[in-house]
């Protein structure tokens, strides 16, 4: 009698499972369903974002090669200033579209352009020297009285072309001879304090090479700036409407705001950085970086002269073209730690 209870029991208990299982069945296929329609769903976006993404590598890439011919175009052929100042404008135009493109192109197309973009800025300052009046040494004109083709106070037996000589000033060193009135800057130049005011260098290109443990202050909003070949150096910069190009530097301080940063051939610099493209680092060592801190009166004016967004900062988003490997951090530059970034300006 026990083992016949013990065999109804165990029939009952089997059933009872049967039907669990066989309740756990429209479960499991609903849960089945709506995996595999996510699936579909995961599938049909990524191929949507792929298209989204085609169709603006498609339209970048035509409205560049288009801009790009105007810009040379108008290079060529600038007479007037009035044409180069139309290149200068569609060339900043051409920046700005590359900066708006940078998280869909892929790196080789993004360096590409960017080394589009500084052939024509090269290009575009070379016209702008070509077009400036070329300085002429020219005699004094003897005037027909003989009385007035001595200066009074002159010293005597001096003929007056060499006086006129003698009286103009000679070019400061700081200054340099930097070929244009649209380039400024400051050169071969050590322990110094150097400053430039908005009024000397607003939409210029700025020129800074071989310094050594200087202080250089650029107040205003320049077109481009440049820093070669210096060391120790501190250099605090309004904002810049296009780019700042970095090269053999090293142990340097840097404050700026810009479209576009590339950096080549430095070491051990930490920068503090608005910029609203992505940073260029090449054949670099120690680079590290921080939000821009520096601010002067007027300084809200200089951004909207430059024309930045300055609600847009990608100061940690940096492209090593030295470190290929995604799934690891670049050694070349990193982000400078909060605690170290109390830097005294003045």
């Amino acid at each position: 009698i026990e083992s016949a209870g013990c065999s109804a029991a165990a029939v009952r208990n089997g059933g009872m499972e049967s039907q669990r299982d066989l309740s756990l069945v429209p479960e499991r296929l609903q849960r089945r369903e709506q995996e595999r329609q996510l699936e579909v769903e995961r599938r049909k976006q990524k191929r949507q974002n792929q298209e989204v993404e085609e169709e603006k590598r498609d339209f970048f890439t035509a409205a560049f090669a288009r801009e790009r011919a105007a810009v040379e175009e108008l290079l060529e052929g600038a007479g007037s200033v009035e044409l180069l100042e139309e290149a200068a404008s569609r060339l900043q135009g051409l920046q700005k579209l590359l900066n708006d493109s940078v998280l869909f192109l892929a790196a080789y197309d993004l360096r590409q352009r960017q080394e589009a973009l500084v052939r024509l800025q090269a290009a575009l300052a070379e016209r702008r020297q070509e077009l400036q009046p070329k300085k002429r040494f020219a005699f004094k004109t003897r005037r027909k009285d003989a009385a007035s083709s001595t200066k009074v106070g002159a010293a005597p037996g001096i003929p007056p072309a060499v006086e006129s000589i003698q009286d103009s000033p000679l070019p400061q060193k700081a200054e340099g001879d930097l070929g244009s009135s649209w380039v400024c800057g400051f050169s071969n130049l050590e322990s110094q304090v150097l400053e430039k005011r908005a009024s000397e260098l607003h939409q210029r290109d700025v020129l800074l090479t071989e310094l050594s443990n200087c202080t250089v202050k650029l107040y205003g909003n320049p077109n481009t700036l440049r820093l070669t070949k210096a060391h120790g150096c501190k250099l605090l910069c309004g904002p810049v409407s296009t780019s700042v190009f970095l090269e053999d530097c090293s142990d340097c301080v840097l404050a700026v705001a810009c479209q576009q940063l590339r950096i080549h051939s430095t070491k051990d610099t930490r920068i503090f950085l608005q910029v609203t493209s992505r940073a260029i680092v090449e054949d670099c060592s120690g680079i590290q970086f921080a939000p821009y801190t520096w601010s002067y009166p007027e300084i809200d004016k200089d951004f909207e002269s430059s024309g930045l967004d300055r609600s847009k900062n990608n100061w940690n988003d940096v492209d090593d073209f030295n470190w290929l490997a995604r799934d690891m951090a670049s050694p070349n530059w990193s982000v400078l730690p909060e605690e170290e970034r109390n830097i005294q300006w003045d």
